[in-house]
């Protein structure tokens, strides 16, 4: 029945775009799927993913904050029929891949339906579609109980996306992707902070992202020249980042040492780091993030 209901939940999505063909044609006409510009190495975007902190590792850390589920921070499925530029899909389909791992870490297998749905339809609209196997979407969206096996498809899934979109000349797209799912996991953790000011793990959370905004402005600025929408959002980041540059982090090194885990000899780095973060940088940053979001999901 479950299997039943999760295709046809994709149907009637995919049934009831609402748009005709010529229009369809029209709004895609408006901006090109490949972007002239300076290449990017997959290796490049791999690297600065494999920084990002998962959407779904964001979603644990605020589950065990016991912070209790909170639909209001996401964005709504419904608001799918508003994104008609590949731009605007591609910054979405981050924000709800983002989402998607939320409702799943808390359980709420009917949200997951939905935004399981308009990922699919966001990312057919991109030519991606192949890369979400709706069965195993589906089993992300309702079973958290191996959550291991879910990050590793996650981000399997996600550096398929990219090898993909790389060999399109179609990187921008990747950029987008990344950018929107980080902005969307900032978004919810500074919510939740907004309600727990005390919490110096969520604060520290969101101050050790100065170094992943750092990535994500740089890989944007490789666009500004060639892609108006790239440029704005750019903008937007930068005074993101104004207000990062507030933030210290003080490293202390600490010589690696190796240890034994699961019979395999690993290197654990002992060196720390201090965030230095306040309230007030908290909030500003809260501020400018809602911004930039709302602009982007609206």
């Amino acid at each position: 029945m479950r299997k039943l209901s999760l295709i046809l939940a994709v149907l009637f999505f995919a049934c009831n775009s609402g748009k005709k063909p010529d229009e369809q044609a029209f709004l895609e006409s408006l901006d090109s799927t490949k972007v002239e510009g300076p290449a990017i190495s997959e290796e490049a975007i791999s690297s600065i993913i494999q920084q990002i902190p998962s959407p779904l590792e964001i979603s644990v850390l605020l589950k065990e904050s016991g912070t209790k589920y909170d639909k209001s921070f996401l964005n709504s499925a419904d608001n799918i029929s508003k994104y008609n530029s590949n731009y605007r899909k591609s910054l979405n389909l981050g924000i709800y891949g983002t989402d998607l791992g939320y409702t799943n870490i808390y359980e709420q297998n009917q949200d997951g339906l939905d935004y399981m749905a308009a990922i699919k339809e966001l990312a057919d609209g991109l030519s991606i579609g192949q890369f979400f196997d709706i069965e195993t979407i589906g089993r992300l969206a309702t079973n958290s109980k191996n959550l291991d096996s879910l990050l590793l498809i996650t981000t399997q899934n996600f550096n398929n996306i990219n090898h993909y979109l790389q060999e399109q000349n179609r990187a921008n797209l990747s950029v987008l992707l990344l950018a929107g799912g980080w902005l969307e996991a900032m978004h919810i953790t500074c919510q939740v902070a907004k309600k727990n000011p005390d919490n110096k793990e969520l604060r520290d959370t969101i101050g050790e992202q100065k170094i992943i905004l750092e990535n994500i402005v740089l890989l944007l600025s490789f666009y500004k020249d060639v892609d108006q929408n790239m440029a704005s959002l750019l903008n937007e980041m930068q005074k993101l980042q104004s207000e990062y540059e507030k933030i210290q982090i003080v490293k202390t090194y600490k010589e690696s040492t190796f240890e034994v885990v699961d019979g395999v000899m690993v290197i654990k780095d002992n060196s720390t780091s201090e965030i230095k973060i306040t309230n007030e940088n908290v909030q500003n940053i809260t501020n400018i993030i809602s911004s930039i979001r709302k602009s982007v999901i609206s």
